[in-house]
């Protein structure tokens, strides 16, 4: 395989898709309209992936992200999204003001499928951090609150945030499988 179709808008999480992969083979992209189910992150992932497979009518990448607030027992996980729509940054933090524990997982799971009815196969990556006050650009999703090794990730570089990262080490994982793929 040379080429992956990448399903996502999200022009951030294409790019460091790219700047993590681009070296080892072509991504390309395609917006589709993914329904949000509820579930397991495991199962939202393999439902969107599903979805995009058949629209698409072929081979697809998807991915789908967490951040899982330990004190919350895995809140807001795959809803982080919404979260952060409805209470900000800001909001976010005073959702953990009560705890004694800030500490928190990105989770970020990437399925692939061959096509439509084929069963997404599951990449996933996860980075330990503490959720802080706002730090840094505020330019992609929740990076300004997650920090790991003493910075946020809206504070580091692209290519700091893109070696230790919960999409990196996804990365990795579909990277490999990808190399046992080939004759």
């Amino acid at each position: 395989m040379t080429t992956l179709n990448f399903i996502t808008s999200n022009k951030n999480k294409l790019a460091e898709v790219r700047a993590i992969l681009g070296g080892v083979i072509d991504v390309q992209n395609e917006v589709v309209d993914v329904p949000e189910i509820q579930g397991t992150i495991e199962e939202i992932a393999k439902a969107k992936c599903s979805h995009a497979a058949k629209a698409v009518g072929g081979p697809v990448l998807t991915e789908d992200t967490a951040l899982e607030f330990l004190a919350l027992k895995g809140l807001p996980g795959p809803y982080i999204k919404s979260f952060l729509e409805a209470l900000g940054h800001e909001g976010l933090n005073k959702m953990l003001d009560s705890f004694e524990s800030r500490g928190a997982e990105a989770v970020c799971t990437f399925a692939f499928s061959l096509g439509p009815g084929s069963e997404p196969i599951l990449f996933q990556g996860r980075t330990e951090g503490t959720i802080v006050r706002p730090r840094g650009a505020a330019n992609f999703g929740w990076d300004p609150i997650f920090e790991h090794g003493g910075k946020t990730y809206a504070e580091m570089t692209k290519e700091e945030k893109n070696k230790i990262s919960h999409r990196y080490k996804a990365l990795v994982k579909l990277q490999q499988w990808l190399a046992e793929q080939q004759p």
